[in-house]
């Protein structure tokens, strides 16, 4: 059964973002999965230019222009690829830095960002709580899967790319930063 879940949970969310606040700190949960990181004194856009596995994906940042939305004052959860992710990408990834491309480079971008403060804990309760899988709407205005596969986070888009949560994730004064093993390209570019 797919629900759609972002605005109440977008709120459930924050609220329990809040209350885990000063609890957070870099390491790793009784069960071997870590912990977000409390950088909670710095942007989005800050903490992203701190992090040396998301040099791509800063680069991808710049060149769609996106970079103000990173600084502002409102909150988003940006599902991060990894360089890895976007080496995996090839040929398909070059061109996507392109000018021509920025557009598209765009679009691929907001579909790997949501509205509100959501940290994976905040993610996986959520699933639990739904009994399997949660469906939350990007900032690009498409729809994401959550789901789980043993201990770890699967984000799903419509057209079945799939990402993995991999590593800690960073919350930052306006946000949190989810790192991701793949770049989920909407069905209409890939």
């Amino acid at each position: 059964m797919k629900t759609n879940f972002t605005k109440p949970f977008v709120l459930a969310g924050a609220i329990a973002g809040l209350a885990i606040l000063p609890a957070c700190s870099s390491g790793e949960t009784e069960e071997g999965v870590e912990e977000t990181q409390d950088y909670t004194t710095r942007t989005v856009a800050a903490a992203l230019g701190d992090l040396p596995e998301m040099a791509s994906l800063n680069g991808a940042i710049s060149s769609a222009q996106l970079n103000s939305i990173f600084d502002g004052p409102a909150s988003y959860t940006v599902l991060a690829p990894v360089d890895e992710a976007f080496n995996a990408l090839g040929e398909q990834g070059q061109s996507l830095m392109t000018e021509e491309q920025r557009p598209v480079l765009a679009g691929v971008l907001r579909e790997h960002i949501l509205p509100g403060h959501l940290t994976p804990e905040d993610i996986t309760a959520a699933i639990e709580s739904q009994g399997g899988e949660v469906t939350m709407t990007t900032f690009g205005g498409g729809d994401l899967t959550f789901s789980m596969d043993g201990e770890t986070v699967v984000a799903t888009n419509p057209s079945g790319e799939v990402a993995r949560f991999s590593g800690a994730a960073t919350q930052a004064t306006n946000g949190v930063i989810i790192p991701v093993d793949a770049v989920m390209i909407p069905g209409d570019e890939g």
